[in-house]
Order: structure tokens, then C-alpha cells, then sequence
């Protein structure tokens, strides 16, 4: 993936998901609580995030122990399928929060040792994104209570709706400065 692509990528996410906050926040806040604990999008967000975890590690190289991979893969598939016997309550959270580190490498890859210095604006959320993920994937009961705190009051989801979408737009812009 090109820095161009990355950064253009992460903008219209950006926009997408503040188009959705303004355009209609109580559908949307309806939703996003009643998903944090849905089965069936607990199922699908594991498995994408297990199969890229998974595939991950048959690509790791020697240096990266790669003597290990066989282990590695069945220990870390064992985990992924005992999850959903031993830790179900927002599953579907920390799955969300596997693959937006997973993703947040693929963005970072792309902009590693580019020259142009406005790259920084994409690298910066995407570092946000990856402490955010980090702190979810440890308490993911929080998102339900910041879901409870956004859609308390619309003009919360559309602050954070307009905010999103702007940034969005400005990282759009910047995408094609490359």
C-alpha cells in the first residue's frame, strides 16, 4: 500500500464514520450499543481478525521466530476459539480492537521512511487509534460506557460526527499533496 493510498484510506474511514454520527446519531447509537455484545458480529469480526493474526505468523521469517510457527499457530488459534468459551462478554471489542492494531501496521508500513512530512498527520490518529485499541482490548466494557456517554445527548455524536468528518476531509486533501 502507498502513503497515498493509506492516508486516503484512513480519511474516507474518517468521513464515512462522521457521516454516519451526523446523519442520523440515534440509529447509529442504537446500533453500535446493541453490537458490542452481538454473537453473530462477534463471530464475524474474530475470525477476520484470528485468520489475519493467523496468517501473519505464517509469514514471520526466522528472525521473527520463525523455527516457532507451527506452535505459535496452533497456540494463537487455540486462543482465538477458547475466547469464545472463556472471555464472550464484548468479544466482538477486542476482536475490533485485534484488527485495528492488524490494520494500524499495514498504515504505518506504508508510511514508513516517506520524505514528505505531512505523512505525520495520518501516523498521529493512527497512533491515537492504536492506544485507543490497546486500552479497549484491555477494558472493553468502556466503549459501552462511552456509547452511553456519546448518544446521551446528540449534539455529543454530532460534535464528534463533524469533528471526524473534517479531519477526514483534511487528511484527503493532504493525500493528494504527495
Amino acid at each position: 500500500m502507498s502513503l497515498f493510498s493509506a492516508t486516503l484510506f484512513t480519511g474516507v474511514s474518517l468521513v464515512l464514520t462522521g457521516g454516519f454520527l451526523i446523519w442520523n446519531g440515534v440509529s447509529v447509537g442504537q446500533l453500535a450499543k446493541k453490537s458490542l455484545r452481538s454473537f453473530p458480529l462477534t463471530l464475524i469480526i474474530m475470525s477476520v481478525a484470528g485468520s489475519w493474526f493467523l496468517y501473519n505468523i505464517t509469514r514471520l521469517g526466522v528472525a521473527d521466530f520463525g523455527n516457532y510457527k507451527g506452535f505459535l499457530f496452533i497456540f494463537f488459534l487455540g486462543i482465538c476459539f477458547f475466547a469464545f468459551f472463556y472471555a464472550r462478554d464484548f468479544l466482538a471489542v477486542r476482536g475490533g480492537a485485534v484488527l485495528v492494531m492488524l490494520l494500524a501496521k499495514v498504515l504505518l508500513e506504508a508510511a514508513y521512511m516517506q520524505e514528505p512530512q505531512s505523512r505525520l498527520f495520518m501516523v498521529g490518529f493512527v497512533y491515537l487509534c492504536v492506544i485507543t485499541a490497546l486500552y479497549l482490548g484491555t477494558v472493553p466494557y468502556r466503549l459501552r460506557d462511552f456509547f452511553d456517554w456519546l448518544f446521551a445527548k446528540a449534539i455529543r455524536a454530532k460534535f464528534l460526527g463533524y469533528l471526524s468528518g473534517l479531519y477526514g476531509v483534511f487528511l484527503c486533501g493532504i493525500a493528494f499533496t504527495y
